[in-house]
């Protein structure tokens, strides 16, 4: 889970201060000491966790909150504004060229991801209704080209390679060309990278941002590798001007120092975040959203986003009227478990929604994979009509034959029926989100800043 140790340990603070009925400034002094170190444990820059904390209690000492009569929520409240605030505040978008083409210059160390990132920024950019075009300019690494020609394929996007021996400037200046012939209104470099920052690096990457005058530049930077993504986006920044950074691998951090460090640190926005490996595993990154899942609070727009790019309108309109009418079968379990695997990890999903993730991990931290999904189908296909209709009519002789059926277990099929039981639950919940009432759930009297 993204920030899980974090994630955990501040939500164990917060808990804490809001289940007091009055808070003192030992109190507060307290829980923030607690809160720094969870942050420096993170890898969060030190200068950082130190204004930060700083500006959560000159807030959360004065007189709104010590005379509050929640003044635990509104600490919770303060901390999410801040660590909000920290990322960034608000998603920053892609700047366009106002005559196309757009040009995005790729840019990073060697591991961090950029070859892959350029594929998934084109299908991004190509679901917003643009026409990319990949340059493969990385001509150093081995493979860097076909790397790029074969996630390009995968994700439908044009790419533009040139012979052995072509100069990396010469790529991209044929590259631009190549777009405006092609009638693609975007351009995505994919640039060569180094196992460390050299001059030779900079120096190339110089001659390129002078040909293709890019409208932004992108920093490919892993967050896995925490504060050194700092130090990597600041030099970068320095030496090249950086419009965006770019989180790759932001799914595997536990921890979060470079995603609440870098804005803070370098002035330069993180515009997304890689959640995956697949070319669809792209999101922008939106820091009030990461906070609240950072303190538990959910993420319900992002949870729509996805839901809403996963499931079919004509089936989702049909979920809604059995879902009122309480005929959620089997089948429809099976369909939902189908939409959910392409929204990603089952235990982000549950994040997404506020007081669920614990309620829910039971279901596993991770969405059926295709052995597991075959299984269930054969347990299914085993039943009768009636019985994914209306499951709780099987008893322990119907579990019996289903799973004798299937060739699995009597366990199997109860785990089955059990995850149904929590789905049926998870599916309601989902079900009566929109987004108007998103901002309400947050603030509203049972949201995470009022008395639940």
């Amino acid at each position: 889970m993204v920030f899980e140790s974090l994630s955990n340990k501040i939500q164990g603070t917060l808990r804490r201060l809001r289940g007091r009925g009055r808070l003192t400034e030992a109190d507060v002094a307290e829980g923030l000491r607690e809160i720094r170190l969870a942050l420096l444990e993170a890898d969060v820059n030190f200068k950082v966790v130190k204004d930060f904390a700083s500006r959560v209690k000159e807030r959360a000492v004065g007189q709104e909150v010590m005379g509050s009569l929640s003044p635990g929520q509104q600490v919770v409240k303060i901390v999410y504004e801040e660590m909000a605030a920290l990322m960034g505040g608000a998603n920053q978008r892609l700047t366009l060229a106002p005559k196309p083409p757009t040009v995005f210059m790729l840019v990073g160390l060697q591991g961090s991801g950029k070859t892959t990132t350029s594929a998934k920024i084109g299908l991004y950019l190509k679901k917003q209704g643009m026409h990319p075009l990949l340059v493969a300019a990385d001509v150093y690494r081995p493979a860097a080209v076909e790397q790029l020609r074969v996630v390009g394929k995968q994700a439908g996007l044009r790419v533009y390679t040139a012979p052995e021996d072509t100069r990396p400037v010469d790529i991209v200046r044929n590259g631009i060309s190549e777009a405006a012939s092609a009638m693609c209104d975007t351009v995505i470099i994919d640039t060569a990278g180094r196992l460390q920052i050299d001059e030779e690096m900079m120096r190339e990457l110089d001659e390129i941002k002078e040909i293709v005058k890019p409208s932004e530049i992108l920093l490919v930077a892993d967050a896995m590798t925490g504060q050194e993504a700092v130090n990597v986006a600041s030099a970068f920044h320095e030496r090249l001007g950086l419009g965006g950074v770019i989180l790759t691998k932001l799914d595997s951090d536990t921890r979060g120092g470079a995603a609440l460090s870098i804005r803070a640190s370098t002035g330069v926005p993180v515009k997304f975040a890689g959640v995956g490996e697949k070319t669809e595993a792209l999101e922008p990154f939106h820091p009030e959203r990461m906070a609240s899942r950072i303190l538990g609070m959910g993420d319900v727009l992002s949870l729509i986003e996805k839901a809403g790019e996963a499931m079919d309108e004509e089936k989702a309109r049909e979920l809604e009227r059995k879902m009122r009418r309480a005929e959620f079968g089997l089948d429809d379990f099976l369909d939902q478990l189908k939409s959910v695997r392409k929204m990603g990890p089952l235990d982000q999903v549950l994040s997404m929604i506020p007081g669920m993730g614990k309620q829910m991990k039971n279901l596993g931290s991770e969405v059926p994979g295709e052995k597991e999904m075959a299984r269930l189908e054969a347990i299914i296909g085993s039943m009768t009509r009636m019985e994914r209709a209306n499951p709780s009519i099987i008893d322990a002789s119907r579990r019996r034959r289903i799973a004798s059926g299937s060739g699995t277990k009597v366990q199997d099929v109860n785990r089955l029926l059990k995850q149904f039981d929590q789905a049926r639950t998870l599916v309601k919940q989902i079900q009566s989100l929109d987004k108007g009432k998103a901002g309400a759930m947050l603030r509203g009297p049972k949201g995470p800043f009022g008395g639940r």
